[in-house]
């Protein structure tokens, strides 16, 4: 038996009827089991070193893949505190997603704890997700059903979901940043963690008690692109104009197409933002840019699910 691959360990999510299926188009996985210690030394001891004790033990997973689709559900089970199910487990057949019920598999109830998207300009778009563990991490005595995905051949270009902005809180966001090269949007869920005296085993139960959100973009200054779309976009006059108010200011993150690629196909996340943040790069023999960092203010409102 060969060294094993990496693209034959995968994260899978419980769909229903005891099935299975795997995160679809994933590049990267990391499971992380930690055992919480303390130092049990006391005077009855004789000698200088530790004696670690584990009393309490952690997982979470980080995934990382090119399938960006699924950003609706994703942060639909972020504002809902939904609780999911995931599964680790070697995998195998011609699109590595029947699961072999390895020896170290494991299975465990978890709640997305951060999530990031990103967008980038003549890029494949990408997420990165964190799953913070909330029970205990179990074997399957066989291998689960698995539910086979087809994934779809295309690929989420970063050009095509763009960032808009209001005047203000009430204005619709219906500016475009021009010029745009980057943009990020990230998610961190506040975990709380809720074991009693009444709670068995040493596994760390956490719940969610809070989530904050914010969205990173970079534009450049001035460019030679010849704007033939009617709508409207923002440059840095008008972010600095936004940022020296204090005051927050409606967006919206959107699938575009036409002129410029300005043309809103699909609402994916909107809600208010403030400014913290402003950053002129200017450097020799390069395009001037600037970065602009916007802090949630509220909730977010989902847009329209994929169809």
């Amino acid at each position: 038996m060969g060294t094993l691959k990496g693209q034959n360990v995968r994260i899978l999510k419980y769909t229903s009827g005891g099935h299975f299926s795997v995160y679809a188009k994933a590049t990267s996985c990391t499971v992380t089991m930690t055992g919480n210690t303390e130092d049990a030394t006391h005077k009855d001891i004789v000698g200088n070193a530790a004696l670690p004790i584990i009393v309490s033990k952690s997982w979470q997973v980080q995934l990382e893949s090119l399938e960006v689709l699924d950003m609706y559900g994703i942060l639909s089970s972020i504002l809902n505190r939904e609780k999911l199910t995931i599964r680790f487990d070697e995998t195998a057949t011609s699109d590595n997603q029947t699961q072999q019920n390895a020896a170290y598999s494991r299975h465990g109830d978890c709640y997305i704890s951060d999530a990031v998207f990103n967008f980038n300009d003549r890029e494949n778009s990408t997420k990165s997700i964190t799953l913070m563990g909330t029970s205990a991490l179990s074997k399957d005595t066989t291998a689960p059903e698995t539910d086979e995905i087809t994934p779809s051949t295309a690929f989420t270009k970063g050009q095509f979901v763009r960032l808009f902005l209001g005047s203000d809180n009430t204005a619709l966001p219906d500016s475009v940043i021009a010029y745009a090269r980057q943009l990020a949007f990230h998610v961190s869920v506040q975990m709380e963690q809720a074991t009693t005296k009444d709670t068995t085993d040493d596994w760390q139960i956490q719940e969610p008690v809070g989530y904050s959100y914010d969205i990173t973009s970079s534009a450049l200054v001035r460019s030679r692109d010849s704007i033939t779309s009617t709508v409207a976009g923002k440059t840095l006059a008008d972010i600095e104009d936004i940022y020296e108010s204090s005051a927050p200011v409606r967006f919206m993150i959107a699938n575009t197409a036409g002129p410029n690629n300005r043309t809103i196909r699909s609402q994916i996340v909107k809600g208010s933002v403030v400014i913290t943040n402003l950053q002129l790069t200017a450097a020799n023999r390069q395009s001037a840019e600037y970065q602009t960092t916007l802090n949630g203010f509220g909730d977010y409102e989902l847009g329209n699910p994929p169809t």
